[in-house]
């Protein structure tokens, strides 16, 4: 009998195969996890390698991939959006300009969470806030042990909308589970977001990445046909939800398939915002995060 394949990865329109009845890997049946919120899923894949295949943050990946994690990405985004509209502030509470958080407290569930690493780097470039002159009001660890957080990284109690209906901060940062399930219309501080993030996008020429597709290195190393059949699969699904849209929104505009130019420009500005906000320390380029799967899905996928 085939070894079962662990897959830790949301329910998405695109990963929905994995869970039709008889759906194998090269003979694998495969188990999910039951991981909900996907974050959850994260801490166990990069301390103990918990799964074969995780989806994972891609500002967790970076951090992972720096602590010696032996753990390969896959040219495979899963969620992305743009994330000026992921920077809100209390209804009710005293308006504030996004030049004026520096110097201010501003909640965020932890700081290696990916939608925080995409608003810090916006409120950096467009509005000149280093995310050294923000106090960041934190609700739990980053999921990487051994990364030590900037000094000017608080922990407290509670959700992220709990910190920020108390006025314990004067704005938060919400990922798209927080935000999309958040009673009550959560104020938006970055003035005409809409406008901003697709100009956002024709600048960068991507959308930002979220999540992405990892795999355990040694099952990559013994099992590269395996991997490349899943990649493929997750590929397949993909590419017809992409064409299934017509007008598609940044969320389906964000998923991707392959070694493209967007995934390049994506992983770059990832990695250019980490750097400079100590998410990571160590510089690493977009051919180091993808040496993995060149050299072992290089002539399959």
């Amino acid at each position: 009998m085939s070894t079962t394949l662990s897959i830790a990865a949301k329910s998405y329109p695109h990963t929905a195969f994995l869970t039709e009845p008889g759906f194998n890997v090269e003979g694998h049946p495969v188990e999910l996890a039951a991981a909900d919120p996907i974050y959850k899923a994260f801490a166990p894949m990069v301390r103990e390698l918990r799964y074969d295949f995780s989806e994972l943050a891609i500002a967790t990946y970076l951090q992972a991939r720096e602590a010696g994690a032996p753990i390969a990405l896959l040219p495979v985004v899963l969620s992305g959006d743009f994330h000026h509209h992921s920077l809100t502030r209390w209804p009710g509470s005293a308006e504030i300009s996004p030049a004026d958080l520096a110097g201010k407290r501003v909640a965020v569930r932890a700081y290696s969470q990916t939608t925080g690493l995409w608003v810090r780097g916006i409120l950096h470039e467009e509005f000149g806030v280093d995310a050294k002159e923000v106090t960041w009001v934190t609700t739990e660890e980053p999921h990487v042990a051994s990364y030590v957080e900037p000094p000017n990284v608080e922990r407290t109690t509670g959700k992220v909308l709990d910190v920020l209906g108390r006025g314990d901060v004067v704005a938060a940062v919400l990922g798209p589970p927080a935000l999309d399930g958040a009673q009550g219309p959560l104020v938006p501080i970055i003035p005409n977001w809409r406008e901003a993030e697709e100009a956002w996008g024709a600048r960068h020429k991507t959308v930002p990445i979220n999540h992405v597709l990892t795999v355990r290195r040694d099952l990559l190393e013994a099992e590269p046909r395996t991997v490349s059949a899943l990649y493929q699969a997750f590929g397949d699904r993909i590419e017809a939800r992409k064409a299934a849209e017509t007008e598609p929104g940044p969320r389906v505009r964000a998923l991707r398939f392959g070694v493209t130019d967007e995934l390049v420009a994506g992983l770059q500005i990832a990695i250019d915002y980490a750097l400079q906000q100590n998410v990571i320390r160590t510089p690493v380029t977009v051919a180091e995060l993808l040496d993995d799967f060149t050299r072992h899905l290089g002539d399959l996928a």
